[in-house]
């Protein structure tokens, strides 16, 4: 078997259904899935939908009640290792100030706009585009030896409900490698910092604030705790990767304290702790704690509680990986031009990489920092369709022969 000639990826890339990206993007935008407040279901289904006409096997998981993940996978393929694609049905609220309905996608020349159009139906339409032109690969003389699936989570902007049932209970399949679809620019990210979250909750003794010395102050407590944390800020910032910067400590909340006039009894610390790969939360907070302790902060009346709630890995894959280069190439043959480095913040793609040992990528289309998550968010039609060429054009790179 030899390597299929660039002639016959291109044409095999250039049957991506443009108005099916479009299409698909506008139903998924139009059948909210609003996280937290409401379920995935809807949407999935519409995915599933999609997923079935397009002639893909596809399975539904529930992660929750009436939220379920969706699996798909190509038919038309060998039975060998396949590669994933990766990305989630859930959309933050609208939010304010937006200048029409968030969930009636507008077209405004090239751009869609709508809650979900970049972060990142977008990218789940561009994904069943790319598979569905990878099931014609034998009419262009290309063999896949193994298939391409769509795993699309539930919950990804919350507590990752949907990935975690998904690495915790996986179906027997072999993946080469993931390509995250979350907008990247089109940009190759080999590595992301994870997330996570910790709730600090100090105790005091309440007391006259005439006597304050009756008492113990829990605020008092929590300043000493927070500067502790800024304290280990520096510290990492001190020793930056030169992939992915640092971890980073950020508190989020404070709420506490009875009155001006009482010694405060409580205080409670919101906290936000970015991973490095191999960084766990439940590790970080034990030495938070042992800090804390060392320091006799939690002496004479105040106890201090923490507890992790929520935690999203980091990871990193080599620069030189197959993966990375397919995917790179793949990118620079579609038309568009990028670059590979690391992302700030946190995806799916841990997980898939950490607990399932899979070679990791995050590449798609829209702009995470300038549109995700705001008010009339929007995404490039093209851009849609160069990255459902580039999955496609990847798919044959890492999969292809003729």
């Amino acid at each position: 078997m030899k390597t299929p000639s660039a002639a016959a990826v291109d044409a095999l890339a250039q049957t991506v259904d443009v108005a099916l990206i479009e299409a698909l993007t506008s139903t998924l935008v139009e059948t909210p899935s609003v996280n937290p407040g409401g379920t995935e279901a809807a949407a999935a289904a519409v995915l599933a939908d999609a997923c079935r006409t397009a002639g893909f096997a596809v399975s539904l998981t529930e992660a929750a009640p009436d939220r379920p993940n969706v699996l798909a996978s190509m038919t038309a393929a060998g039975s060998g290792p396949g590669l994933l694609l990766l990305g989630h049905s859930d959309v933050v609220p609208a939010g304010p100030d937006w200048t029409g309905d968030p969930f009636v996608v507008r077209r405004d020349g090239d751009l869609l706009i709508g809650r979900g159009t970049t972060d990142m139906k977008g990218g789940l339409a561009a994904a069943v585009a790319a598979m569905s032109a990878l099931s014609r690969a034998c009419e262009f003389g290309i063999a896949l030896s193994g298939p391409v699936h769509l795993l699309a989570t539930v919950d990804e902007e919350e507590h990752g409900t949907g990935v975690r049932r998904f690495v915790a209970e996986p179906p027997p399949l072999e993946f080469l490698g993931a390509i995250v679809a979350e907008p990247t620019s089109l940009q190759v990210v080999r590595g992301c910092r994870g997330a996570s979250y910790l709730d600090i909750e100090i105790t005091g003794r309440a007391a006259h604030s005439g006597r304050p010395s009756d008492g113990r102050s829990a605020i008092e407590a929590a300043a000493a705790v927070i500067d502790l944390i800024m304290t280990d800020q520096a510290a990492m910032a001190a020793q930056s990767d030169p992939l992915l910067g640092f971890g980073t400590w950020n508190v989020g909340v404070i709420d506490g304290g009875q009155g001006i006039s009482v010694v405060a009894p409580n205080c409670y610390l919101g906290v936000d702790r970015r991973l490095m790969p191999g960084e766990s939360i439940e590790v970080i907070a034990q030495d938070l704690g042992d800090a804390i302790s060392g320091a006799g902060i939690d002496t004479d009346g105040i106890t201090v509680t923490l507890r992790p709630t929520m935690e999203m890995p980091g990871f990193a894959t080599d620069e030189d990986h197959p993966l990375v280069r397919a995917v790179t190439a793949a990118v620079t043959d579609s038309g568009a031009s990028t670059s590979v480095g690391g992302w700030t913040a946190a995806c799916d793609g841990g997980f898939i990489s950490r607990d399932l040992g899979v070679p990791t990528v995050v590449m798609g289309p829209g702009d995470i920092n300038g549109q995700a998550h705001q008010p009339d968010e929007s995404v490039s039609l093209t851009e849609l369709a160069t990255a459902a060429r580039a999955y496609v054009r990847a798919a044959v790179s890492m999969l292809g022969r003729s």
